[in-house]
Parts: structure tokens; sequence; C-alpha cells
């Protein structure tokens, strides 16, 4: 069985040894989320844990009842496969199940969500948003706390097709958030539709629900998809929900915390400088705003955030596996490119620009299908995309420079891809340009770089030492005690289909000691100059 809410999954990762759990008071303006990016700046990616803070309280000297969950999602590879139910090695292959068998919710009567319920003449009885402990999560530059684990549940007025996205979320009031949803981000694409139509988008941000929820909430699933469906399909099961109680937004039964309201279309705020997970700070938008006109949340909830921010991150790390499953199914069953054998996005890109498509070259168009259909896919990421030979660790940025390095001719072998949108991305335009040039500057918008970093032809063998030779030295090594080897590849020569059988001959003379016979019969062979 599934997670049924995040306390379950809470048990689970500290029954494997990845939760901290911190007892003594912390504050949540300036030391909570500092505490946890040391883990990002200081540790391997596997020492990494979640963090559940027990006694919060802010620089006012408010105290607060709920605990904060920070990095449960996704502090590493691990930890989400602990959210996913499997083992790290698993993901992809669970990802592609719940892609392909989508499970359809269910709704119930009632869940624990609505435990609680704060709505018209009671909406500030707890202090409406300033009940949550809410961290500032870029201390010294976040212009207020935002919401990070949003996971914003809204509907497309025409089809009533839902889609749950993971937006930010500055507090503005008690009652007031901002969001940051620009260009074709299927929140904004839902607020453009009731735009049209002069009429407020309805909306529910949920917190604390179980993992698959919020691994849904930062993939890209194509556009008209029920991620819910999505999140049945990780779970195996229906994600249980209930009907909010002030607006037409179906949520999880067991989600710790729901806020409910609405986007006047009709007008927008500035929002922002955030810490984003380019490693910069969001520039200064004019978006939507969310009126609040309820909240409900279980008895003793649990206040649940991401950490975003510079790269490597959570927000990274959930991103990248997301993107690198649905990326990954795409290319290889929706375009109908069967070699294709992995997709990678580097963390430090923030897991959207710099993409890795590595593939079995069957035919020399394979190589260019993939690129093209990959910069097409979404409108703003990815803006670097490799395709690389499947002898090329698609993991290792060395591994993918040596391929760039000496298999790709830039006249030939590049192609620069326009018309794509921009999100957050400080290259674009100045921070104070206006938002269509930032988001879509002239002319033709911005761009994505395509390589083609496969072998075009036969090539010399990879000039280390054979593997036999290279396994007989580690057997040497590990004998004589030297310290633990964490192989990179490649770490063995190996043929790449130009070598002639002289060529191994005069190789295995060499190894005999017997290169004199190869002195001479190249003496023999002189030609006059």
């Amino acid at each position: 069985m599934y997670y049924k809410d995040l306390r379950e999954h809470i048990a689970a990762l500290e029954s494997n040894g990845k939760l901290v759990k911190i007892s003594d008071e912390i504050n949540l303006d300036t030391e909570l989320m500092p505490l946890v990016r040391w883990q990002f700046r200081g540790l391997a990616e596997a020492e990494r844990k979640a963090f559940l803070f027990e006694k919060v309280v802010d620089s006012k000297n408010k105290r607060y009842d709920m605990p904060v969950l920070v990095a449960s999602h996704a502090a590493s590879r691990e930890i989400y496969a602990i959210g996913m139910q499997c083992r790290p090695e698993e993901i992809m292959e669970r990802w592609a199940i719940a892609q392909r068998t989508l499970i359809e919710p269910i709704m119930v009567g009632s869940g624990p969500v609505q435990e609680e319920i704060h709505m018209g003449d009671k909406l500030l009885e707890h202090g409406g948003l300033g009940e949550f402990p809410v961290p500032i999560s870029t201390p010294g530059f976040d212009n207020a706390p935002y919401l990070t684990c949003a996971n914003w549940v809204s509907k497309d007025v025409e089809t009533g097709v839902r889609n749950i996205g993971n937006y930010r979320a500055m507090i503005k009031s008690p009652t007031r958030t901002g969001v940051c949803c620009l260009g074709s981000q299927h929140l904004h694409v839902h607020w453009q539709l009731c735009r049209e139509k002069g009429i407020p988008l309805e909306a529910a941000i949920v917190i604390g629900a179980s993992p698959n929820i919020g691994f849904v909430g930062v993939s890209k699933i194509p556009y008209g998809t029920d991620e819910y469906a999505v999140a049945g399909g990780i779970a195996g099961e229906p994600v249980q929900l209930v009907k909010c109680r002030t607006v037409d937004i179906e949520v999880p039964a067991t989600a710790e915390i729901v806020i409910e309201g609405r986007f006047p279309t009709d007008s927008r705020e500035r929002e922002a400088p955030f810490g984003e997970f380019t490693g910069y700070m969001g520039a200064e938008e004019l978006s939507p705003y969310f009126e609040i006109t309820c909240f409900s949340h279980r008895k003793g909830a649990i206040y649940n955030a991401f950490l975003s921010q510079f790269p490597p991150s959570e927000s990274s790390k959930i991103r990248q596996i997301g993107y690198e499953a649905v990326y990954t199914r795409f290319l290889k069953h929706q375009c109908n490119i069967p070699g294709v054998m992995d997709v990678v996005f580097f963390e430090s890109g923030g897991s959207a620009t710099y993409c890795v498509i590595r593939l079995k070259n069957t035919h020399p168009s394979h190589p260019w299908l993939a690129l093209n259909a990959a910069a097409s896919f979404e409108a703003a990421y990815p803006k670097f995309i490799v395709a690389v030979d499947e002898d090329i660790d698609s993991r290792d940025a060395d591994a993918v420079n040596w391929a760039m390095g000496f298999r790709v001719q830039a006249h030939r072998d590049t192609k620069i891809y326009q018309g794509k949108t921009s999100l957050l991305d400080p290259s674009t335009a100045p921070p104070d340009a206006p938002m269509h040039e930032r988001i879509y500057p002239s002319p033709g918008g911005a761009s994505a770089l395509l390589i083609d970093a496969t072998r075009k032809w036969a090539y010399p063998p990879v000039s280390l030492p054979r593997k036999d030779f290279m396994e007989r030295a580690r057997q040497i090594w590990e004998r004589i005690g030297l310290p633990p080897l964490k192989p990179k590849a490649p770490w063995h020569g190996y043929s790449l289909g130009y070598w002639t059988e002289e060529n191994q001959a005069e190789a295995e003379l060499a190894l005999q000691r017997e290169h004199y016979q190869t002195g001479e019969k190249l003496a023999k062979l002189r030609i006059k100059s």
C-alpha cells in the first residue's frame, strides 16, 4: 500500500535513517533554511536528509504550534526513491509505469484535511496565513516568506481537466498571496482562459500531501492530463479527493493543509524578488494574485516546504528526476526513437537548462530527431541539448564534454533553435527590462543550442588500457590497501570500429616485448622523401 498521507511518509524517512529531528527552538526567518542549506553546500548527496523542525519561532518571537518539514521529497535520489516506494535504480521504471497506467482519482465524503475549517466570518479566527510557519527561503534577499511546496490545483475552464503545478507563492497579507506562473505554464494558461471570459480563476493550494502529489506537481506532464491520475499511477491506487468548501476544486483528502481561493483576472500585482532555482534572485514580475476564501487543515497539522534556490537543492533534484522520466518517455515512445537509452538534466543547470540524450545511433537521422523533439517539448527549457553515443556516461559532465570536444565540428554538428520562451533566466534580458522582453525577447524569442556529439564514422579505440589489464590492476590496487576506487567511465579502452588486424598484431607483439619485430617491419617499408 502506498502512503496514505505525509505522516506515513515521514515515518518511512525516519525508519530508513533519512530524517533529522531538530528539537531546539529555531527561527524560521533567519535560521531554518540556512541550516538545511548547509547540507547542499557541505555534504555529499548520499549524506543528505530531510529535516523536521519541532519548535519554530519567528523574528517577532511568535511560537508556532506546527512543525516544519523540509527536504522530504528530494534531498537526494535515495530520499526520492523512498517517496516512490522503490529502489533508486527503479525510479525511472516506476515513472514509466505511472505514465502508461493512469489511475483515476476517487471522491470521498470527508477527509482529515477538513478537520479544521476557517471560512466566511471565521476566515481569520486563527490569523489566516499567519497561522502557518512559513520560512523565509533566502534570508537577507527574499522580500517575504513564500509558500514553496505549494501544489496549486486548477482547472481548464473549457474542458474541466485538472492540473497540479508547483509554483512559489509570496505571502502578501493574511488572506492574499502572489504566484509566479509565466508564459506557457499550465496555471497561467488556465488564468488566461478565464481572463478571456472575464471571470476569476478558482484554485486551491495543497500543502503536505503524500509525496506522489509533489512529484507530479513539478514534472512536465503534458497539458490536458489529469495529474491526479498520474499520481495514482505512481501509488498504484486512486488518490482520494474531497470537494473544497468555497471553490469548485478537488483536493487530496489526507493532505495537511489546503488554501482555497480565486485569482482575479482583471488585474495583477508585483511579485518577488525571490531566490530561484537558477541560482540567482528571481526578478520582479507583474503576476496574478490569489484572494483566499477558506483555510482547512488537519488537527496538529505539519507544514511542508521545498528547499530551492542555488543548485543543487531539493528543487533541482525533484525536477531532475521528473523531467528525465517525462522526456525519456516522450522521446522513446511518443516520438518513436527506440534508440534513446537515457535523458539527463544536470543539476548545475537547475535541472532545466542542460539536457543530454544518450542513444544507440541506429540511423543517422536519430540524433537530430531526438534533439529537435527535446527542444520543442516544452516552451522554455532546455537551452543546451546534447546527443551522445551509448558509450558515453550521460550522467558524467566530463564524459559529455569529452564527446563534445572530439566528436563535434561546430559548423556541421550544431544548430540554433529559436522561438522559445524564457522563465526566470537572467541571461535573457536585464532584470529591469519589460516582462515581455524577459519572457520572449525580440527578435524571435529565446533560443536553444542543439549539439550532435555522436560519432559520424568509425573511430580509433579509446586510449585507455584494455579492460583485462585494468581489472588485473584493480585487484593489485585493492590487495595492497590503496584508497577505495569509484570507477569513472570510461575506465578501460575499447574499440570504436577503426582498428586493423595489423594494428592489433603490433599491439600483441608489444605485450610480448617483441616490439623490435614491428620496428624491423617498418624499416623495410621506408619511403624515400
